[in-house]
């Protein structure tokens, strides 16, 4: 293991992206000269992420196990002491150097590529986001558990150092950019020094206060920091996805963090993005609501997380799914509302991943690739939607608002979306109204849209390259499109409106 005084020399030597002179300077006002949300960005709709890391390994309750397992009065407690040993003498880090457990089996967070006789394969895992028609992707690099998944110089508690013995970080980057996916860094320690560790014991060695975030305010503030400045030297990623608690940060550390890399990305000549949780603005980050989502079109582009289990963000051995309609749906949702997906897996801890899993993505895939015209590269129309099922929790969770589960819509429920030079409109159906019947869309006859304006009208069929055409007319208190003989079946099915 590195010796604490070459990481405390590295923290606070002074770190410089570039000899140039920066083109922002670590203030709001300066900042906020940034594009946020890229047009890149907006024109991605989709990406995926995983959470997987030492956590994984007890595949049990959920990813806070590591904060849990040290609360007497928790499920996870109870089971750490049934089948480890009581926390203070199994602690968590055991996971991350190897131990045995009581029935004398070797446990640690180790997996071994599929080259080398594991089940770990960063390019079939690249391959399978592709196929399930992500645009951008990445893993989790370091969650609240102070394990960075990279070769880092800052954190000696880290993949090369330990277990895998592998830049887990690394390997996904390159397989995920050599299929032309945009790369996201999801980064969640912030809370690693802030409260996640809160019931372990108080340790006197230096390196394990840094594993469970025991060091003053001051340096576990340069260590969050350095940590970004790392990665972003690194791995130049696409987007920086952040978790909450940045609140209880200092402001003038978050401004160093955004300098740095909206400096890092100026001198590379690309634009990058990073979203927050709580402590930042709309002027410098992209907001992102946990498993929700507004309730209208919100004006700022915005970005939600989700995850394919409604248990657990990573993988336990009681995970539960939702359905594939559900996210799918809830996706078209969200498209409907300028916002993104941000979609979470959950891979076992040796590397495989559950084929319930992948087959909701490719379900996913398969749909995005009949009628992806009507989600990538569109933007919001005036209005998001209509019909009887509500999508969305209001508010990102730290306003007030609450998780709500991904729904299925119904036949009545419609979705729109614009092509961005507006001469195309989408009206996505979450379900099939009838053959022969008419689609009665309401919203046409309640705003100011001009009938006349209306083109040709068709409904986009699996077939590469062919649609079939629909006659419409105008009512008193709906726009109706007549709608032909089912021939195929959908999770949701497309009308493209192409104006004049």
């Amino acid at each position: 293991m590195k010796q604490l005084t070459v990481i405390f020399a590295i923290l606070f030597t002074t770190y410089s992206c570039s000899e140039q002179k920066p083109a922002y300077e670590a203030t709001w006002e300066s900042l906020s000269e940034i594009n946020p949300a890229p047009e890149w960005f907006q024109d991605a709709k989709f990406g995926i992420y995983f959470h997987w890391g030492v956590y994984s390994t007890p595949a049990y309750a959920n990813e806070w196990y590591p904060r849990h397992m040290y609360m007497p009065d928790s499920r996870e407690f109870k089971h750490h002491e049934q089948r480890y040993g009581h926390p203070y003498q199994w602690p968590y880090h055991y996971f991350v150097t190897g131990n045995y457990d009581k029935e004398g089996t070797f446990v640690q967070f180790a997996p071994k590529l599929k080259s080398d006789g594991g089940a770990f394969d960063p390019d079939e895992w690249a391959e399978l986001f592709a196929k399930s028609g992500a645009r951008f992707a990445g893993p989790v690099a370091e969650h609240h558990d102070g394990f960075s998944m990279w070769d880092s110089e800052v954190n000696p508690w880290n993949a090369v150092n330990y277990g895998p013995q592998m830049d887990l970080v690394k390997l996904m980057a390159d397989a995920i950019r050599a299929r032309d996916m945009k790369l996201i860094l999801s980064m969640h320690h912030a809370y690693n020094f802030t409260g996640f560790f809160e019931k372990a014991p108080k340790y006197d060695d230096p390196e394990l206060q840094l594993f469970y975030g025991q060091l003053p305010k001051a340096a576990a503030e340069q260590v969050w920091l350095q940590k970004h400045r790392e990665i972003i030297d690194i791995f130049q990623p696409d987007i920086i996805w952040q978790d909450f608690n940045l609140t209880a940060l200092n402001e003038q550390v978050l401004l160093d963090f955004l300098a740095y890399y909206y400096n890092s990305a100026q001198n590379q000549g690309k634009e990058v993005v990073t979203t927050y949780k709580d402590a930042l603005n709309t002027d410098v980050a992209v907001l992102d609501y946990e498993r929700g989502g507004p309730m209208d079109i919100v004006e700022d582009y915005w970005l939600t997380d989700d995850a394919l289990s409604s248990s657990s963000w990573c993988y336990t051995e009681s995970i539960s799914y939702y359905t594939a309609e559900q996210v799918l749906h809830s996706f078209i949702d969200r498209v409907s509302k300028n916002g993104n997906l941000l979609l979470n897996i959950s891979p076992r801890a040796d590397g495989s991943i559950p084929q319930e899993q992948k087959e909701i993505l490719l379900t996913i895939g398969d749909w995005l690739g009949k009628y992806g015209e009507a989600i990538y590269n569109t933007r919001a129309w005036e209005v998001y939607g209509e019909g009887p099922t509500q999508m969305g929790s209001g508010h990102h969770h730290l306003e007030g608002g609450n998780f709500r589960d991904p729904a299925a819509g119904t036949a009545q429920d419609i979705r729109f979306t614009r092509s961005k030079d507006s001469k195309t409109l989408y009206a996505i159906m979450l379900g099939w109204p009838g053959n022969g019947e008419k689609l009665s869309v309401k919203t046409f006859a309640n705003i100011d849209f001009d009938f006349n304006s209306i083109d040709m009208v068709y409904l986009l069929v699996p077939e590469k390259n062919k649609k079939v055409r629909i006659d419409f007319e105008k009512g008193s208190e709906a726009f109706h499109f007549l709608l032909p003989e089912k021939t195929f079946e959908e999770l949701a099915y497309v009308i493209r409106i192409e104006m004049e």
